[in-house]
């Protein structure tokens, strides 16, 4: 085996095409075994085609018109003879243009530019632009009662209300039924699709923000048909999306991450529904825990004997 001839026909030999312009790999290969049966000079090669086969792959017709491709092109010709078999002399004097290797960086280069340019247009759908933003002056919405922004508090006051019905807190929730809620002061919002994900502080984008997460419609038809009205899917989501912010990594299918959490969630609600006994009394008291089983055994009891 020659080095000189392997060497040409892997790097320096003219590259065959198909009919339809793209490399002729299956060529490229034999001709690549052929070299190895050759001499410095690439004469003397007269490997069968059965050896062929062996270091190819390929089958004995591929292998052939492969053959009769490289002669075509007088990448390979015929040199006599040996035991039945065809010499054949490379022809390591006629070397590819360097315009391959240029094409082959030249695409490279695009398919760099493509995906940057992508990667902007997806930041820029992110990005409220200038005509439409609405600059308003401080002193026109600064009421007397309200702390100027120059100050280091808030005005607005936030109370830790526990719900009765959820278990959540609500850092925003009134204090009395009679006082109206205390909304805390917004901040942007990260927007996917039609939906809004909650405030997100200030600072770098989070991996779920910059691949641009966004509930569409199929996945929220996918949640209600699977799991009917169990879940809040809007909340869902945002919780989903604050979770991901908070640990700042990046996973390689947002959706599939999404719908293993809705699955989780749904689970959680049930186990929820199934431990927490919760009994309506007609008189419309509402009835929890022991109270509500106690009172669930007494009236199938009663049922019991008025059978």
């Amino acid at each position: 085996m020659s080095t000189e001839a392997v060497k040409w026909a892997m790097d320096d030999a003219p590259m065959l095409r198909t009919a339809s312009g793209k490399p002729d790999s299956t060529a490229r290969h034999v001709l690549q075994a052929l070299a190895e049966h050759a001499d410095k000079q690439g004469r003397n090669a007269h490997p069968s085609v059965t050896r062929l086969q062996y270091r190819t792959g390929f089958d004995r017709r591929t292998v052939q018109r492969a053959m009769r491709r490289l002669e075509d092109a007088r990448l390979i010709t015929r040199d006599g003879s040996v035991q039945d078999r065809v010499k054949w002399r490379l022809a390591m004097h006629l070397l590819r243009p360097a315009s391959d290797w240029e094409e082959l960086e030249r695409a490279e280069d695009d398919g760099r530019a493509a995906a940057a340019e992508r990667k902007r247009r997806s930041r820029a759908k992110k990005v409220t632009h200038s005509e439409s933003v609405t600059v308003t002056d401080a002193e026109c919405v600064t009421e007397g009662d309200v702390t100027h922004s120059d100050s280091v508090r808030h005005a607005l006051e936030r109370r830790d209300v526990t719900h009765s019905a959820s278990g959540r807190h609500a850092l925003s929730a009134a204090v009395t039924t009679n006082q109206p809620p205390v909304e805390p002061p917004t901040t942007p919002m990260a927007e996917g699709g039609d939906h809004s994900y909650g405030p997100r502080a200030l600072g770098p984008n989070a991996p779920i923000d910059d691949d641009g997460f966004a509930l569409t419609d199929a996945m929220r038809g996918w949640a209600i048909r699977t799991f009917g009205n169990a879940l809040d899917i809007d909340y869902e989501t945002a919780q989903f999306v604050d979770h991901f912010r908070a640990q700042a990594v990046h996973r390689p299918n947002w959706a599939a991450e999404w719908q293993k959490w809705i699955r989780r969630s749904a689970k959680f609600a049930s186990e929820r529904q199934r431990t927490n006994n919760v009994l309506q009394l007609p008189s419309g008291q509402t009835l929890t825990g022991t109270d509500a089983r106690v009172a669930g055994w007494l009236a199938l009891a009663s049922g019991e004997e008025n059978q």
